[in-house]
């Protein structure tokens, strides 16, 4: 099993939340199910929708936990001590309020930055040195109260780009499991040009 990554994507569990903003991390691994050609199964003792792909020679999991978004670290840990995973092989997809849609950004680590689906993990993994991947979801005229805006959906207007952008970040996961981090990093971070690409 030395080879096994682990792909979570953040979100919250049912329609009401589907394809809202917040739940960005769940279209980017619904999108590499698609495109891995592998089916979902709920795993009820890791309380989570999981995927099991082989790709670039790997075996990967896909993850949606199931507990909704501030308590994701406990299906993280579940899965991480039951497959007895090293930290480095974990990636989290996160949506980012800070970033302009069209940006993703892939880091080793770093802060929470306020959300509190990687909060859960931090608390439950111990640490912060964990791969994230931040999809752009931009704000509203920065207001503090950002609840409704990070629960509504994506606008009509949105949907070409946040297509490329789902596209852009599926092939830095592609990078990532080929050829590492480094060069997932400084080939695919960044900010879509909605009228270039």
């Amino acid at each position: 099993m030395e080879t096994l990554h682990l792909i979570v994507g953040l979100g919250n569990p049912g329609a009401e939340y589907a394809r809202t903003r917040h739940n960005a991390g769940f279209l980017l691994v619904e999108k590499l199910a698609a495109q891995w050609k592998c089916d979902w199964s709920n795993e009820r003792k890791f309380n989570a929708r999981i995927a099991k792909a082989a790709h670039e020679g790997r075996k990967v999991l896909l993850c949606e936990p199931q507990t909704f978004m501030n308590l994701s670290g406990e299906t993280v840990a579940a899965l991480m001590n039951f497959y007895q995973l090293p930290v480095e092989r974990l990636m989290v997809v996160v949506d980012d309020a800070d970033l302009p849609l069209g940006g993703i950004r892939l880091r080793p680590g770093g802060s929470s930055g306020g959300h509190h689906g990687l909060e859960s993990i931090e608390q439950h993994l111990g640490t912060r040195e964990f791969l994230r991947l931040r999809i752009g979801i931009g704000r509203k005229d920065s207001a503090r109260q950002i609840t409704s805006y990070v629960l509504g959906r994506f606008e009509a207007a949105d949907g070409g780009l946040l297509e490329k952008v789902l596209d852009r970040a599926s092939g830095q996961i592609d990078c990532w499991l080929e050829a590492g981090l480094q060069k997932a990093m400084s080939q695919f971070n960044g900010v879509i040009d909605p009228n270039n690409e």
